[in-house]
């Protein structure tokens, strides 16, 4: 049995977290060591009540057994001081000391030139914030970003479903083990990811529920594992701020796309803006704060098409000229509520383009 399989041992002990178990490692030089030591000498690290469920923990588990069953579960693991273990969730405060896959290992090699950007929201997505998150995320796509996300309902399923339909990677976080697709909702969504060469990873072992605690651990590893996140929609107590204040606490960027004021998923957002927080429309201004500017980005140059009826029906009339709100709203026949936003969406989208006074054109090269 070499040292992994005890590093994998002490990973499925409840007990040892990222900041036990490196005190362990420093004391005893290796796991292997760490695992057999006696219990005088665990206590003096870990305390006298945790080793004694340590102790009986050990005495009960097999190691050999646990790898036979990881095996048949296609997980695969990889542990902190190894090369091939993610060069940026190496980089954070405490990163898991055994991180579990499912799927594909080897986008998580975090090669050079690779771009990783996390995309985070709500569960209780709106119509707007699933068009931003869907056209925020096609584009970062484009750009051949890798996107990383927690499977949770709302944006995160959003983001992930978008990035297979575009034919990217993308990198599912769970707080729970990877062989246990938590929300059950998303089960399509996690086989799809599994079918299309992505990756489900995990600090937690095999068969391991989700906690109420497990949330805010599992955000962490989406923050460590970006360049930076994208926060599209979110109230103001989101889980999502956390993974933001995650990432800013790694120096990673934080990016927020703004919203509707009138909406209180608008909120996590603002907040975000307000400490700091970069705006941001489109993957290009993503990318170009991040200092990335070799990626095509490319919205094809052919005719622009709506995504919508009201879109299509806006387009058709500013391919004759420009026009004023009032007169857009007078020939198409849109509410005065609606139409602003689905104007500000298409210049997200980069269809249209607003010029001075209220009045609006087609997108120009």
């Amino acid at each position: 049995m070499d040292d992994r399989s005890y590093w994998v041992g002490f990973s499925v002990f409840p007990g040892i977290g990222p900041g036990r178990f490196a005190k362990l490692l420093s004391h005893f030089g290796t796991a292997k060591d760490a695992w057999n030591a006696s219990e005088k000498e665990l206590a003096s690290i870990i305390g006298k009540a945790l080793t004694e469920s340590f102790a009986v923990f050990r005495k009960n588990f097999s190691l050999a057994a646990y790898e036979s069953q990881l095996q048949s579960a296609k997980v695969s693991y990889l542990i902190k001081d190894e090369s091939d273990y993610p060069t940026l969730l190496k980089q954070i405060k405490n990163p898991p000391f055994v991180l579990y896959c499912k799927g594909n290992k080897e986008i998580l090699k975090q090669v050079q030139n690779d771009i990783y950007i996390g995309i985070v929201g709500t569960r209780k997505i709106t119509s707007y914030g699933k068009q931003v998150t869907e056209m925020i995320t096609a584009q970062l796509v484009d750009a051949g970003c890798v996107i990383v996300s927690g499977l949770a309902l709302g944006v995160d399923a959003v983001s992930h479903t978008k990035t297979l339909e575009s034919g990217g990677k993308t990198i599912a976080v769970l707080g729970c083990g990877v062989d246990y697709c938590y929300p059950r909702e998303n089960e399509k969504i996690y086989a799809e990811i599994l079918e299309k060469n992505g990756a489900v990873v995990s600090e937690y072992a095999l068969g391991a529920k989700p906690t109420i605690g497990s949330f805010p651990s599992r955000n962490r590893i989406i923050a460590g594992l970006s360049l930076g996140i994208v926060v599209t929609e979110g109230s103001a107590d989101s889980g999502a701020l956390i993974t933001a204040k995650d990432a800013l606490a790694n120096n990673r960027k934080v990016f927020a796309v703004p919203g509707p004021v009138t909406s209180s998923l608008s909120q996590g957002p603002y907040q975000l803006i307000k400490k700091g927080a970069t705006v941001v429309s489109s993957a290009k201004e993503i990318l170009d704060e991040l200092g990335i500017r070799n990626k095509e980005l490319g919205r094809s140059k052919k005719l622009i098409k709506g995504d919508t009826k009201e879109e299509q029906q806006i387009i058709v009339l500013l391919q004759q000229e420009n026009i004023h709100i009032d007169e857009l709203i007078k020939r198409t026949q849109i509410d005065s509520a609606k139409i602003g936003g689905i104007l500000s969406l298409m210049e997200m989208k980069g269809m249209i383009q607003s010029l001075d006074a209220g009045f609006f054109c087609l997108q120009r090269d």
